[in-house]
């Protein structure tokens, strides 16, 4: 086989597999040698807390890589170098050192991220070095699915249609990289060192390990497995949070430790053989495919409202906002099942999907305040955080998104508390001070008669807070202030 490259260079990013891998397929077969790296950049961590969660996920999932990366190596010379420095700058300075004439990435569709990889590129090149990136973390990207007109979508059921319509086999094939054994090149001796410890990069241990949150390609498989044998009730089980329902796949799908096409694969023949809960898993893996687009082609979102319409909303401000936001922060708003979401998130750094909608509705319709205060909280503390779905939700949540549920529509938390944990289950798993109440009045304790509240050893205000807001009169602020949208569009989602 002829190749284009006498050497190359991989830059792992959010695909921290080997398998599947697109990035480093198209490298194997263009270079005769290939060299990998992964960058903690600093440009992203500085900023983080010192304790994290997602940074200990990548620094483990980088060992087993690293692992995999030197045993498909010839003689197990291979391996990943992987460094702490600003990316942009630090991946032209090695692919300078290393003689490479190629630099080989998995596309990136965030603002900054794109602006990164055209500073790399046009540096690259005055090196004489070529950035090539391929498609690897969505099906369809960019301005692949369109409208008959021949733009974007921004509405997802017609959106899932044209992609289900246009979804072949070739788009769930796997990219080979059993090219690695001849053409994985020997580390340098200047980077033959191990890779640094989570405290040569400034990090210390987080909670990940008492989560027990499998990392890597290998804790991605353990999760898939498990998680294929529950898909036929997925369906069914998805919405309760007390219950095993979702795949617990979501920081994996971010940080690229399994393949999107391998899930897409599954569940796609799953769903033709029938299965219910295959279908409506696939349709939740289009909804990811779906934010990416929004991202790509309208990415306003990242700073306004999808709708500009929305923009004009005057959220809560000043010392009351604050008061509201940090009880919201802090699972100290009186509404159980808000307050135990929160405290999943800020636990384990994961939330049910179910609760985020709750918790995310409550906040801005509730408390009134800027959907982008909720945004930027999610963005610092969920393990799977991702800019394009994590704002897609918001927006649906504060009716400014795309296919967002309509503003007059206000989810009610004691109704989805009562819905979606009828038993309490999951309220008492992070209340356990509400534990004695009964079914039926662990959902609202405010609403509990005083000899109940007494019998379960609760003084509101002292073991649990009184609500910060009552839900009808909130709603009717949030059908007020959400006026000004009818009057600046003219029209009624």
């Amino acid at each position: 086989m002829t190749t284009k490259f006498a050497a190359g260079l991989v830059w792992f990013r959010r695909d921290l597999r080997l398998t599947d891998n697109a990035a480093l397929s198209l490298a194997l077969q263009n270079c005769r040698q290939v060299h990998c790296v992964f960058i903690f950049d600093r440009t992203i961590l500085d900023p983080l807390p010192r304790s994290d969660r997602r940074v200990e996920f990548i620094h483990k999932s980088l060992l087993e890589l690293d692992t995999s990366l030197r045993q498909f190596s010839h003689g197990g010379q291979g391996g990943l170098i992987v460094l702490h420095a600003v990316a942009q700058t630090e991946i032209v300075l090695l692919a300078e050192q290393l003689h490479v004439q190629a630099v080989f990435a998995a596309h990136d569709y965030e603002p900054l991220a794109i602006a990164r990889d055209q500073h790399v590129r046009e540096n690259l090149a005055l090196l004489g070095i070529t950035l090539q990136t391929c498609k690897d973390h969505v099906i369809f990207e960019k301005r692949e699915i369109l409208t008959q007109a021949g733009t974007p979508f921004g509405v997802f059921t017609p959106y899932k249609n044209a992609w289900l319509a246009r979804l072949t086999p070739a788009h769930c094939q796997t990219h080979p990289t059993d090219l690695c054994q001849a053409r994985l090149a020997a580390k340098p001796a200047a980077f033959r060192h191990a890779i640094p410890t989570l405290n040569e990069i400034g990090f210390a241990s987080s909670n990940l390990s008492t989560l027990n949150l499998p990392t890597g390609m290998s804790g991605a498989a353990k999760l898939f497995e498990n998680f294929f044998q529950r898909m036929d009730q997925y369906h069914e089980t998805r919405n309760f949070p007390s219950l095993k329902g979702p795949s617990y796949l979501g920081i994996h799908l971010r940080f690229g430790t399994l393949s999107i096409r391998q899930l897409v694969a599954c569940a796609w023949q799953r769903q033709i053989a029938g299965c219910p809960g295959a279908a409506v898993w696939l349709s939740e893996l289009i909804w990811r495919d779906f934010y990416f687009s929004i991202l790509s082609n309208y990415p306003h979102v990242t700073n306004h409202a999808f709708k500009p319409a929305y923009d004009a909303i005057e959220w809560e401000q000043g010392v009351h906002a604050q008061s509201l936001f940090h009880a919201w922060c802090n699972a100290a708003t009186g509404y159980p099942l808000v307050d135990a979401a929160m405290l999943q998130l800020n636990q384990t750094g994961y939330m049910h999907n179910r609760l985020r909608m709750v918790a995310g509705s409550f906040l801005v319709k509730d408390l009134g305040l800027n959907w982008r205060w909720g945004e930027h909280y999610f963005a610092q503390h969920l393990n799977d955080f991702e800019l394009a779905s994590n704002n897609g939700g918001w927006q649906w949540v504060s009716s400014s998104g795309c296919d967002a549920q309509p503003y007059f529509r206000i989810f009610n938390p004691i109704t989805q508390s009562e819905n979606f944990d009828p038993q309490g289950k999951f309220i008492r798993r992070y209340l356990p001070q509400l534990t004695n109440l009964t079914n039926q009045s662990i959902h609202a304790p405010w609403l509990t008669k005083p000899l109940e509240l007494q019998q379960a050893g609760i003084l509101l205000g002292r073991d649990y807070p009184l609500p910060v807001v009552a839900h009808d009169i909130a709603r009717r602020q949030t059908l007020q202030r959400y006026a000004v949208v009818k009057k600046t569009s003219g029209a009624i989602d």
